[in-house]
């Protein structure tokens, strides 16, 4: 079910839909099938547009304090590729002027990687001002993870890329952020070419404490 493109989850029916007691062992295999494919490693076809809806939908269910709506994304499309390759390009040599004509051009090609490219937006002036930007942004966080979770369901790779290049005055520009915005990180999708072994996953026991306990050594 997670190795290739399936039928978007919003034609699924109550025939095909696994039966409750099912759905454990399909979330963690599908939460645990997660892994990133770099920008580089996705090729076309990316998911059309019955599944990038579906991608985006899944984005919905976050957790929204307020349900601000405190975040968005921004679609890239191809036409649009190569003023973000510019951007990017403008960036590297407003932090290093000295950066070769070799490094200026890898900066303009990680623009045009990967078939469907997202900017993730977080808006920390959004609605109520008691909503604080940490809670936004784990708002977002926990959208772009749902988004993720359903592409590799439907079969596509992805990857979440960030760099100095998204605090940028020209990057700004290009999207059109106003002063409350945050430009938190790309989001690649696309089918995957290669891939890496899946890296270990951390126990449990690394990231979970007791409170009352004595810290570990």
């Amino acid at each position: 079910m997670l190795n290739a493109p399936q039928t978007p989850a919003h034609t699924t029916t109550e025939a095909t839909a696994p039966a409750t007691s099912d759905w454990p062992a399909v979330a963690s295999e599908l939460i645990q099938a997660r892994q990133t494919v770099l920008p580089k490693r996705l090729l076309g076809p990316g998911p059309d547009a019955a599944q990038q809806h579906s991608i985006l939908a899944a984005a919905a269910a976050a957790p929204d304090h307020g349900q601000l709506l405190p975040w968005r994304f921004v679609a890239v499309p191809e036409a649009q590729r190569e003023h973000l390759a510019e951007v990017f390009a403008q960036a590297l040599l407003e932090r290093d002027a000295s950066a070769t004509p070799e490094q200026v051009a890898q900066a303009r090609e990680k623009a045009h990687r990967a078939p469907w490219l997202l900017l993730l937006v977080v808006d920390g002036l959004r609605g109520d001002p008691a909503v604080d930007l940490s809670e936004r942004i784990l708002s977002a966080g926990c959208a772009v993870q749902n988004a993720l979770l359903m592409a590799t369901a439907l079969g596509f790779g992805s990857a979440l890329t960030s760099g100095k290049a998204l605090k940028s005055a020209s990057l700004r520009t290009l999207f059109g952020l106003h002063s409350g915005e945050h430009a938190l990180c790309f989001v690649s999708v696309g089918t995957v070419r290669s891939r890496k072994p899946a890296r270990v996953r951390p126990a449990v026991a690394d990231y979970l404490s007791t409170l009352g306990d004595p810290p570990s050594p």
